[in-house]
């Protein structure tokens, strides 16, 4: 059974994450919600506003209130530059699936990496989820490194089952870990 706990404060050697603020808007908007290479493989387009960016932000903050959802603002050096959530909550199964994005100025660093295995740690060890699903594009394979280093392990292909920000359907490679697999 889950315990649901909310969006909490997570911090790491290197990161905080927290909640998003409607302030937050110019520094998402710059850092990656409007670059086209970062929004490649997102259900989203590029933000084309700073505005379009503070609408979504106000969304986000609303439910804020639920005790079930999960989205938190990464922040690297005090610097906004992505963000990581948990999107899509099965409550019977104890699943869920975790998204990430991140601004390309800080790709390869590790930062996606640390970022993940501190929100897999709060899901399982805070919220009770016994598994944890990434899904993503055949073409993106960095977002499956990440996910690897993380213990999560390739389950499979969906062919052609999401419809990219640029309208042209993906292969989804699936990826899974159970809170067993960290014994």
């Amino acid at each position: 059974m889950l315990t649901h706990k909310g969006t909490k404060e997570l911090t790491t050697k290197r990161l905080k994450l927290r909640r998003f603020t409607v302030d937050d808007a110019q520094d998402m908007f710059n850092n990656w919600a409007s670059d086209a290479e970062v929004t490649k493989f997102v259900s989203w387009l590029p933000h084309s506003t700073p505005d379009l960016t503070r609408e979504l932000l106000g969304k986000w903050v609303e439910e804020y209130e639920k005790p079930d959802y999960y989205s938190w603002a990464i922040e690297y050096n005090g610097r906004l530059i992505g963000s990581i959530g948990a999107p899509s909550i099965t409550e019977r199964d104890e699943r869920t699936e975790i998204g990430y994005c991140i601004a390309r100025d800080c790709w390869n660093k590790g930062i996606t990496t640390e970022a993940l295995e501190a929100v897999c740690n709060y899901l399982f060890d805070e919220v009770g989820f016994n598994r944890l699903e990434i899904r993503h594009a055949t073409e993106n394979p960095a977002s499956g490194k990440v996910a690897q280093k993380c213990g999560f392990i390739p389950e499979g292909i969906m062919r052609e089952s999401f419809r990219s920000s640029r309208g042209v359907f993906c292969d989804l490679v699936m990826l899974g870990r159970l809170k067993s697999d960290r014994n």
